[in-house]
């Protein structure tokens, strides 16, 4: 899986703004996500942060820090009760303000992550993705992306990945702050915060660009 940067900014300049950017939010941040951590150790009790893991770049696999939106009730046979079950009032508000990914600044600090990219998806998608759709693993996945402010959850897959397929192909100093200041408008207006039929995003099964 190769890919050849746009430009001089993808190559050389957009990691250490990266670093720069996710430093600075964590400092001007950090009263916020303490306040969030008491909340959700409160409300949701430990551990505070959810750990998963996830694909990066070329496939490569890492942790994803996301402070924990629902709960871990489960059913007699110990299974994992149903999202709209554990995803309490609380998990909502969480992921409707996106306060539940300021961890994954950490991510973008350590290389596993972008500020802007495609999000970061489930490892067992990895091998459901057509030719087209697995092109969005050639960068690094990003806290926000082209899909993100296109309707976020509320668009179907092949639209996410259409969406991230574009990012790859013209990444840009310009595109990469429209993006983030599109970001802020989707989050503060709570746009496409869930699928159109699901509380959470219906799992990916694989499909086919026509």
């Amino acid at each position: 899986m190769s890919h050849k940067p746009y430009g001089p900014y993808e190559k050389y300049f957009k990691r250490p703004l990266d670093c720069v950017l996710s430093a600075g939010a964590l400092v001007v941040l950090s009263p916020v996500m303490g306040v969030t951590a008491i909340l959700v150790k409160k409300k949701l009790g430990s551990p505070v942060l959810f750990k998963q893991d996830r694909p990066g770049k070329e496939g490569r696999v890492f942790k994803l820090y996301k402070f924990r939106s629902m709960t871990d009730e489960r059913d007699e046979n110990g299974k994992l009760l149903p999202d709209e079950v554990r995803l309490t009032a609380f998990g909502k508000k969480l992921r409707s303000t996106s306060l539940d990914e300021l961890p994954e600044l950490f991510n973008i600090i350590k290389g596993d992550m972008a500020v802007v990219g495609p999000r970061p998806l489930l490892v067992q998608y990895l091998n459901r993705y057509n030719e087209h759709q697995a092109r969005r693993h050639e960068v690094r996945p990003g806290f926000t992306g082209l899909a993100q402010v296109h309707g976020r959850n509320a668009i179907t897959w092949e639209e996410k990945f259409n969406w991230d397929v574009q990012y790859v192909d013209h990444i840009t100093f310009l595109g990469d702050w429209k993006i983030i200041i599109k970001t802020v408008a989707t989050v503060l207006k709570r746009e496409g915060i869930n699928a159109t039929d699901d509380v959470t995003m219906p799992e990916f099964m694989g499909n086919e660009v026509k």
